[in-house]
């Protein structure tokens, strides 16, 4: 099942860099992003205890909690031109288990995103943000994890759509709203409440401190931080929830059209 899993996961990459436009926009949207909604909102931002952070600096993890949720839309709709090219169907058909095309296609989003939000981070000692090989090590976990539930929920919607275009006007009003509810755009404690409350229950919203956390806090005072723990608690669970509901949903067989008499 691995190697079938591994098999899936490498075309998924290789499709993906032999797209041109399609490396283009999933990395150029959430930089533009990025750049003119942080050089717009610096001069009158201020975070709750951190004064003397910038929109940019604030808004960075933000960036790559976007570029994760864009890696994970457009490996997931691989799955509908998989089915409309017939390549799913010779998949589906063939002596492996149902089980190796979710890790493939999970696999194949989560390198796509783990290689862009890797390259973004570069630009951290430029923001100021400095990073020992601990704290690099937990951010490169968060990644892991955060991109394997994008790409995991991803898969979930994906499989029982028809079309591309249905998959995008769900996708935008499902998985955009997590990704603005999560405080990558606002801090969560300047909320109304009702606003605080759904933030809170965001589990996206607990991925993000597990990204803005390593740049600002030791690895041992994250482990000695229940905000953090429980972020990663969350985070672990959501991953896990999503995984677990795309297996179950490719493992249930489509029911066919009854016979008419």
């Amino acid at each position: 099942m691995m190697r079938v899993a591994f098999a899936l996961a490498v075309r998924e990459f290789v499709r993906f860099i032999r797209q041109p436009q399609r490396v283009v926009g999933t990395v150029a949207q959430p930089i533009l992003f990025w750049l003119f909604l942080g050089s717009g909102f610096s001069s009158s931002f201020r975070a709750p205890g951190m004064e003397q952070v910038s929109y940019l600096e604030y808004f960075y993890p933000g960036v790559m909690l976007m570029m994760m949720l864009f890696a994970s839309i457009f490996s997931s709709i691989t799955i509908i031109e998989d089915r409309d090219a017939g390549f799913l169907q010779s998949v589906l058909v063939a002596p492996v288990s149902r089980m190796a095309i979710v890790l493939g296609k999970v696999l194949g989003g989560t390198a796509i995103a783990m290689v862009q939000t890797l390259i973004f981070t570069i630009a951290a000692p430029f923001l100021g943000l400095h990073l020992g090989l601990a704290s690099l090590a937990l951010l490169i976990g968060a990644y892991l994890l955060t991109s394997v539930g994008f790409a995991a929920m991803g898969f979930y919607f994906a499989w029982g759509m028809r079309s591309s275009a249905g998959f995008h006007a769900v996708m935008m009003v499902f998985l955009m709203p997590l990704w603005m509810l999560s405080g990558a755009l606002f801090p969560i404690e300047r909320a109304p409440f009702w606003l605080h409350v759904l933030m809170t229950i965001n589990p996206v919203a607990h991925a993000l401190v597990l990204l803005r956390s390593p740049f600002y806090q030791a690895p041992e005072q994250l482990f000695g931080d229940s905000r953090y723990l429980i972020a990663l608690a969350v985070t672990v669970l959501w991953a896990a929830v999503c995984l677990l509901g795309s297996m179950a949903r490719v493992e249930k067989r489509d029911k066919g059209v009854a016979p008419s008499a």
